[in-house]
């Protein structure tokens, strides 16, 4: 059977709540850091549930030995942050996986041809193998810095099957592209959005979510 692309927006009320605020043009931008940090954290955990690799092993309790799953610590668990408003899911994300590691990935993209282009790269050569990745990009719009992070993280090694994105809002081009392009990769969002206007942002959407973030 054909792979095929993975899209959950999960039904839980925090992420429907925190949405709603960010999405407000009223909201203000410590107020807005705050919802995105806490999209961040309720997304990662919908996105990490059937996603850390385990182990089984047993424990001593007071009493007597127990069953027990701890989280596999041999397996490279990467946090990637799409700058710059990626940054406003990470602290949220990082709550939940405080040892995984963080390679910072920026783009700009040109608001003439909305072509994304990148001005700072941490990423590793090559990734261990079965390295897991989340990417944390708050819009998922025309797909071309997606589809550019993609490229550099598979072209390191990594696997989109082992790969999760956390986006607050997407849009039906972005997820077409990857689609295509990516079908064993899997997305959680907050919500999947009608479309694109001209200029590429996501319609109803909530803004720049960068510009929204750091008050610029």
């Amino acid at each position: 059977m054909a792979l095929q692309l993975r899209v959950y927006v999960p039904p839980h009320p925090l992420i429907k709540h925190w949405l709603a605020v960010a999405r407000d043009i009223s909201t203000p931008p410590a107020l807005f850091r705050s919802a995105m940090t806490e999209l961040g954290r309720w997304l990662t955990y919908e996105a990490i549930r059937d996603w850390l690799p385990t182990v089984e092993t047993t424990v001593e309790t007071p009493l007597s030995p127990c069953a027990a799953t701890f989280v596999n610590p041999e397996v490279p668990v990467v946090v990637v942050p799409i700058l710059r408003a990626g940054l406003a899911l990470l602290d949220g994300a990082q709550a939940l996986l405080p040892l995984a590691s963080i390679y910072h990935l920026g783009f700009v993209r040109d608001e003439t041809t909305l072509e994304a282009s990148c001005y700072l790269n941490k990423l590793p050569e090559v990734f261990p193998p079965e390295t897991h990745v989340l990417i944390s990009e708050p819009m998922l719009a025309t797909g071309g810095t997606i589809m550019s992070t993609m490229a550099e993280l598979t072209r390191r090694g990594i696997d989109p099957a082992f790969t999760r994105i956390i986006s607050v809002v997407t849009a039906p081009p972005a997820l077409q592209k990857l689609s295509t392009a990516y079908p064993s990769l899997t997305i959680y969002a907050a919500a999947i959005d009608e479309g694109t206007n001209s200029h590429g942002f996501i319609v109803p959407g909530l803004g720049d979510a960068g510009d929204r973030t750091f008050g610029t």
